[in-house]
């Protein structure tokens, strides 16, 4: 049973912050779950302690001399919707408040891009969260994990692991993808978008 209530306060959050992923040691570092991995690096960062409340595991920081609450779904990718929007709901925010950080294969390994809304594009995950609001008015942070080769099975490409020899470029584009969290945090989302965007 998890828990209807915050260990801590939460009336002061001005962004939820999303990362995308499946939950569970076997998927921990697979292409699908660098939302996830975005997430951990910003909790890492600002020395976060992570609790469970609702369907999502979540960590209250300071972020760009701002409260906002980090937070990781407990139910699998195609569902995340559902997590997403009950603590939505339970915190009394609406989808403006809300900032998502998901994996794209349509992006090169190392790339980002900002967004203010759009569709899907194919993403599961964002689908749910998209179809649950009933709007595609979500900020979101596009983080790339497309190769030239890719197999034609992408299912089993996103579910699989980085190999070493792209841990560099990984590393660097989790980096750059907490740094326009934060850039969107203290200057905006359109200054945002001419920085990262380009």
């Amino acid at each position: 049973m998890m828990p209807d209530t915050c260990e801590f306060d939460t009336t002061d959050i001005e962004t939820v912050i999303v990362g995308l992923g499946n939950p569970g040691e076997q998927y921990q570092w697979n292409r699908h779950n660098v939302g996830f991995q975005a997430i951990d690096v910003l909790a890492r960062q600002t020395d976060g302690k992570w609790s469970t409340f609702l369907l999502s595991r979540i960590c209250r920081i300071e972020l760009s001399h701002r409260p906002v609450l980090l937070a990781k779904s407990l139910t699998y990718m195609n569902q995340c919707g559902k997590a997403v929007y009950a603590l939505m709901t339970a915190l009394k925010r609406s989808t403006e408040d809300l900032l998502v950080l998901y994996d794209d294969l349509d992006l090169p390994l190392g790339r980002i891009r900002i967004r203010r809304r759009g569709s899907a594009g194919g993403h599961h995950g964002l689908e749910s969260i998209l179809k649950i609001f009933n709007t595609e008015e979500i900020m979101r942070v596009r983080m790339g994990i497309g190769e030239e080769q890719m197999p034609d099975d992408k299912i089993d490409f996103v579910l699989s692991d980085f190999p070493p020899e792209k841990q560099a470029e990984l590393d660097g584009m989790i980096i750059k993808s907490g740094n326009a969290v934060k850039s969107i945090l203290s200057d905006g989302v359109s200054k945002s978008m001419t920085i990262f965007n380009a």
